[in-house]
């Protein structure tokens, strides 16, 4: 089976790669285009891991293939980050100690900000629904759910 050609916008930079017709979009990003944040969980979307958004909406990479994103805007982890300023979720990630292995804190922190880009003053239980898709092993979710209103609080220029 031949290779295809797949040009798409990955964190708004136009990008062309070429895949396996078979070939995930988690698989894609890690291994054809170095964007190895996007991290390898359950390989089912069981975990979230591997979380990113596909057209603003929150998907998990290994259940998409990567030929499906031809003409369509990507979205990972490595996109939060502006250069060296981090996003004020991850930010918040790090205050809190909400992260301990950092597999599922990529998959955590785009579908956080997936929720924040809808809803920016959701309430613990929106936060706790949007992110009952990733799985987290290591730490108690209690310090995410903290960190993402946290986060969604400074984002909205609360100071309460």
């Amino acid at each position: 089976m031949g290779r295809i050609h797949v040009r798409t916008r990955i964190n708004g930079e136009a990008t062309e790669f070429l895949c396996d017709p078979r070939q995930t979009l988690l698989d894609a990003l890690r291994d054809e285009l170095q964007l190895t944040g996007t991290k390898e969980g359950c390989t089912t979307g069981d975990c979230g891991a591997c979380s990113v958004t596909l057209d603003g909406l929150l998907v998990c990479s290994c259940l998409v293939l990567a030929a499906e994103t031809e003409g369509h805007d990507v979205g990972t982890i490595e996109g939060m980050a502006q250069g060296e300023t981090l996003h004020p979720l991850q930010q918040k990630f790090l205050e809190h100690a909400a992260l301990q292995c950092g597999v599922c804190t990529p998959g955590f922190l785009v579908a956080a900000k997936a929720l924040l880009d809808r809803e920016p003053d959701p309430s613990e239980k929106q936060v706790r629904y949007a992110l009952a898709g990733n799985l987290c092993r290591c730490t108690g979710y209690d310090k995410i759910i903290r960190a993402v209103l946290d986060a969604a609080a400074e984002l909205r220029g609360d100071t309460r």
